[in-house]
C-alpha cells in the first residue's frame, strides 16, 4: 500500500477543483432497483440473538467474515504505524485491553466475544470499533411525502484520507471496508427487536430501524473538540460520556418511541460529537440533531407549515455553509428539490444518493429505509472513474 503524497494531494485538489469547473452532476433517475456500475453487490442479512450471553452473539457474523476482518484490521494497524513513531501500536496492543472491562454492559463482552472467535488480539478489537468513532463522514435524509410516510436514508461515507491507492484512484481503507458491511436482525424471544447495517466486528450502530417506531442514522460532526478528546478523556479516567454508536444502539434497542429516542440523543453526554438523523413513524416526526459533546446546539425538525418536507445533513452544521472541497450538501439538496414531495420514495431518494459527488470514492453503502413496512434495504456502492475523491 502506497502512502498519499504531496503529488497525489495536489492530483486530488486539482481533480476536485476541475469537478467544480464543469458544473455539478446532472440528478440521477432510474438507477434502482440498483444496477449497473455503481452498485457492487447486495448485503448479506445475518441474526444476532439478543438471548444469547453477549460473547457468543456475534460467532456466526464473524466466521464468516473473519478473513476479511483480519485483513482491515491490519490495514488499519499498518496505518496507526505513521503516528508517534510507532508507539501508538504498542498502546493498542498493551493498553487498549485494559479498557475494555470500563465500557458499558454488553459492548465489552461482545468485544470479548469478537476477539476470541476471530483470533484477532483484544486490543486491535478495540481499536477497530474506537476507529468508528472519529471516521464516519456520510449524507443522510429524512422525507415525508404527501400521504405523512416517513424515508429515511444514507451513504456511509468511510475512510477520509486513509491511504489513496494512486493507481486505482481510490481509498485502500474504503475498500477494505465493503466486504465487512452486513445486515444484521436484532431478535429476543424470536422476534425482531431492531434491524442495522453493520461493519461484521463493530458493536455499535450506525444505520438502523426499529420496525414501526423509528429509524435512525449518525454522521461525524466535524470540531476541535471532537472524538479524540473523548477517547482519551475515557482512556485517563474520566467515563461520564457515551460512546457513540453505544447510544444509538443503546436507543434503537431500548427506546419506547420517537419522543423518547429525540430525548436520549439530545441529552446524553458524548465522548464526541455528533449529527444524529432521526425518523419516527408520524406525520412530522424527522429532525437532525446537532450535537457537541456535551450539550445539544440544535435540533432541525420536518415543518409541513414551513413546506419543510425533508432534512439534510452532511457534516456541517446546516446553518452554516459547507466547506468548498466537500459540498455533498447543495447538490443533494438539488436532487431532492427536482424530485418534489410528490414523487418522493425509497426509489427515488436512491437516485438523489446516486448523484455525484454525493455517491463518492469513499461511499461503501447506501441504505433505504422506511418505518411503517420495516423496510432495511441496503447496497455495496462504488463509484468509477471519473468520480471526486470525497
Amino acid at each position: 500500500m502506497k502512502s498519499t503524497s504531496v503529488h497525489d494531494i495536489f492530483i486530488i485538489f486539482l481533480f476536485i477543483f476541475s469537478q467544480f469547473v464543469r458544473g455539478l452532476e446532472d440528478c440521477r433517475s432510474g438507477m434502482y432497483p440498483p444496477k449497473g456500475p455503481t452498485f457492487k453487490g447486495n448485503v448479506t442479512w445475518y441474526t444476532v440473538n439478543l438471548d444469547l450471553p453477549p460473547s457468543e452473539r456475534w460467532t456466526q457474523v464473524i466466521k464468516d467474515k473473519n478473513s476479511e476482518l483480519i485483513t482491515m484490521v491490519q490495514t488499519i494497524k499498518d496505518m496507526a504505524k505513521g503516528f508517534f513513531h510507532g508507539k501508538l501500536i504498542d498502546l493498542v496492543d498493551e493498553e487498549l485491553p485494559l479498557i475494555v472491562d470500563t465500557l458499558p454492559h454488553p459492548f465489552n463482552e461482545e468485544m470479548k466475544g469478537i476477539a476470541a472467535v476471530s483470533g484477532i488480539p483484544l486490543g486491535e478489537i478495540t481499536l477497530f470499533n474506537i476507529f468508528y468513532e472519529v471516521f464516519t463522514v456520510c449524507t443522510s435524509l429524512v422525507a415525508e411525502d404527501f400521504n405523512g410516510k416517513i424515508y429515511h436514508a444514507r451513504n456511509l461515507d468511510f475512510g477520509l484520507f486513509m491511504g489513496w491507492d494512486r493507481q486505482n484512484k481510490t481509498w485502500t481503507l474504503t475498500e477494505k471496508l465493503k466486504p465487512l458491511v452486513v445486515n444484521v436482525n436484532f431478535q429476543r424471544n424470536n422476534k425482531t427487536v431492531f434491524k442495522s447495517t453493520n461493519f461484521a466486528g463493530y458493536v455499535g450502530m450506525l444505520t438502523g430501524i426499529r420496525p414501526g417506531e423509528l429509524t435512525l442514522t449518525m454522521n461525524e460532526r466535524f470540531n476541535f473538540d471532537g472524538g479524540y478528546v473523548g477517547i482519551l478523556e475515557w482512556i485517563f479516567g474520566q467515563r461520564d460520556g457515551m460512546w457513540m454508536g453505544f447510544l444509538t444502539r443503546k436507543v434503537l434497542e431500548n427506546a419506547t418511541s420517537y419522543e423518547d429516542a429525540k430525548a436520549q440523543l439530545s441529552l446524553t453526554k458524548l465522548l464526541a460529537p455528533a449529527y444524529f438523523i432521526l425518523g419516527g413513524n408520524r406525520t412530522g416526526q424527522g429532525c437532525v440533531i446537532t450535537r457537541t459533546r456535551i450539550n445539544t446546539l440544535d435540533i432541525w425538525e420536518l415543518d409541513k407549515n414551513l413546506g419543510r418536507w425533508y432534512v439534510l445533513e452532511t457534516n456541517y452544521d446546516h446553518w452554516e455553509k459547507p466547506m468548498i472541497l466537500d459540498d455533498r450538501r447543495t447538490p443533494a439538496m438539488k436532487c431532492m428539490n427536482q424530485t418534489t414531495q410528490a414523487n418522493i420514495s425509497l426509489s427515488s431518494i436512491y437516485d438523489v444518493l446516486s448523484t455525484k459527488p454525493v455517491l463518492n470514492k469513499l461511499t461503501t453503502y447506501t441504505s433505504l429505509m422506511e418505518v411503517s413496512t420495516g423496510t432495511l434495504e441496503s447496497y455495496i456502492r462504488d463509484c468509477p472513474n471519473p468520480c471526486t475523491p470525497w
